[in-house]
């Protein structure tokens, strides 16, 4: 029996690169640049490479989260995958097809029916009403009025506008308004959905029901959802995994708890350095070598450590921590206790996970 085929991503990056300035399209060919940093391009050609030799996938139903500080490129980068802006060299493969290569109308069409976006200035039509707003989106396709009305009633229910339907953006809050945005992006059942910094004006709040929203959303329809961000909180909330970018370039790719237990350089543990580790980290970065009980409680290695701490407290002995049917170390007391209440410095952390070939090795986390 064959094994089955790996689903292919919805999207694919290759070598993209965004370069404004002079002559632009020659950064990404020259070997001299290939050394330089984004500042020092700058200072001696004019460029600014934004978005600089990208590589990821983002799979399918995955939310993929891409942040940074202000400057980073991360805004630029989302727009090249619908061209928004347009790359200056690279790929941007949509469920395998290369978008670079899709002429205007296709083009259109992939944003009509593919990719919708949600931007973080709302971009709503004053003089329309709120579900003249949600399927403005089916109008411009041809959508006859009774079908868009029925399919953005069925996503002004789906997102709780539910007796709004006829107020005007003026009439709304800052919240209410970007779930017009979000029921608007969805009216047209895309496939993918790409979010600029959508909550970032919103009081905290707002913020965090819309966050809440989102993750909803996702449970129920499984839509596959590229986030851009700069407050890690929220990328740690949302994101199945989080790609760090500075200066145009991917400094790091991971889950949380990656990024959080193994920082890839200083830039990325200032980012991480303030984040309740328990919170965050999953029992795989503490489990350490160890026989548990027979009859005593066992916890999976994906467990995060805050969400472990009552069975581990309340249990007298070592917790079994099992990957499947397989048991690949114990937590104690001491170990949970040693993450909540010692502050560990990065360069305490070793970079890896316990996995089945360190069962013999210290713990990760001592």
């Amino acid at each position: 029996m064959t094994a089955s085929a790996t689903p292919t991503p919805d999207f694919s990056i290759r070598n993209l690169w965004k370069v404004f300035g002079h002559r632009a399209d020659k950064i990404p060919t020259d070997p001299a640049m290939a050394t330089l940093t984004g500042p020092e391009i700058l200072e001696r050609t004019g460029c600014v490479p934004a978005v600089r030799d990208m590589n990821f996938d983002v799979a399918r139903g995955e939310v993929f989260v891409v942040m940074g500080l202000s400057g980073s490129g991360k805004s630029t980068l989302v727009r090249c995958l619908t061209r928004l802006i347009e790359p200056t060299a690279g790929q941007v493969l949509l469920e395998g097809q290369d978008i670079m290569k899709a002429s205007q109308s296709a083009l259109r069409d992939i944003r009509r029916k593919k990719i919708s976006m949600v931007f973080q200035h709302f971009g709503l039509l004053p003089h329309r009403s709120v579900i003249d707003n949600v399927s403005y989106g089916l109008q411009v396709r041809g959508t006859g009025k009774s079908d868009r009305y029925k399919r953005a009633q069925e996503v002004i229910e789906l997102v709780g506008l539910h007796g709004y339907e006829k107020r005007f953006p003026d009439q709304l809050s800052g919240g209410m308004q970007q779930r017009v945005g979000l029921a608007r992006a969805l009216a047209g059942d895309p496939d993918v959905l790409l979010f600029d910094e959508p909550f970032s004006a919103l009081d905290p709040l707002i913020r965090r029901d819309m966050q809440a929203e989102v993750i909803r959303l996702h449970r129920d329809m499984g839509k596959t959802m590229v986030f851009i961000t700069h407050d890690l909180s929220e990328a740690l909330k949302l994101g199945d995994r989080i790609l760090i970018m500075r200066h145009g370039e991917l400094v790091q790719i991971g889950t949380g708890d990656e990024l959080v237990g193994a920082p890839a350089d200083d830039y990325v543990a200032d980012f991480v350095s303030e984040v309740p580790r328990a919170d965050v980290l999953t029992l795989r970065w503490i489990a350490q070598p160890g026989e548990a009980s027979p009859t005593g409680p066992v916890l999976p290695v994906g467990t995060v450590i805050r969400d472990a701490i009552p069975t581990v407290l309340g249990t007298a002995g070592p917790v079994g921590v099992v990957d499947g049917d397989k048991l690949i170390g114990v937590v104690t007391r001491d170990d949970i206790l040693g993450i909540i209440n010692k502050s560990h410095a990065v360069g305490d952390v070793d970079p890896t996970p316990i996995t089945d070939s360190r069962l013999l090795e210290p713990a990760v986390l001592a």
